[in-house]
C-alpha cells in the first residue's frame, strides 16, 4: 500500500492461450522460465496460472528480431557407445 508507482493493468492468457501462441511443450517453456529466457507465469489463485499478455507478445517479437544459432551436429566418430563401423571396400571403390 506504500507503493508510489502505479500497477499497470494488463491483459493476462492462459495456459492454453499461451500454447496456440508459442508452440513449444511446457516443459520447454517452464526450463525457460527458470533461466530468465521466457516471460514468468503468475497465480491469480492457487489454480490459476496465467502469463502476462504484453510481455508474451513482447518476447516473441524479440525472438522474431534475433535469430537463433543451432548447435553443430555432433561428430559420430568419437562417440563411445555405438561406434561408427568401418565402410565396406566395395562401397569405397563405388
Amino acid at each position: 500500500m506504500g507503493r508510489s508507482e502505479p500497477l499497470e493493468i494488463t491483459k493476462t492468457i492462459r495456459r492454453h492461450q499461451l500454447r496456440e501462441m508459442v508452440p513449444l511443450a511446457d516443459s520447454t517453456i517452464y526450463e525457460m522460465e527458470q533461466r530468465g529466457e521466457f516471460p514468468r507465469r503468475f497465480a491469480l489463485s492457487p489454480r490459476c496460472i496465467v502469463w502476462d499478455l504484453a510481455e508474451v507478445q513482447a518476447w516473441l517479437i524479440a525472438r522474431r528480431a534475433k535469430p537463433v544459432f543451432r548447435a553443430k551436429h555432433p561428430d559420430v566418430a568419437q562417440r563411445k557407445s555405438r561406434p561408427v563401423k568401418a565402410r565396406d571396400r566395395a562401397q569405397q571403390g563405388a
